[in-house]
């Protein structure tokens, strides 16, 4: 992966959409695989995200120190607009037994 900004950004975006569509099979995945990447590459821990009317807010630890950043709303967003206007283009698929 690129840089923890990066990361968290990414991680923040399908998290919105796992938390928006908690039975969303692929943003569960997705969202599960970037929490793997945090805690093992960039050895991000206790996260907590708060909001207000423009931004997301991240506090959280990074290698033992506490770390905050932020983001445009509208930027992290985006993919659950887009599910919305169009949900027939992001149909759930479940998960294939073996």
């Amino acid at each position: 992966m690129r840089s923890l900004q990066d990361v968290l950004y990414n991680w923040l975006t399908i998290k919105v959409v796992h938390d928006a569509r908690p039975n969303d099979t692929a943003a569960k995945e997705t969202c599960t695989h970037f929490e793997e990447v945090l805690a093992s590459q960039f050895h991000v821990s206790n996260i907590e995200i708060s909001k207000d009317e423009v931004m997301y807010y991240l506090s959280f630890q990074h290698n033992g120190e506490q770390k905050n950043t932020r983001f445009p709303r509208d930027l992290i967003e985006v993919m659950l607009t887009q599910i919305n206007l169009e949900p027939e283009k992001y149909e759930n698929y479940p998960l294939v037994e073996e």
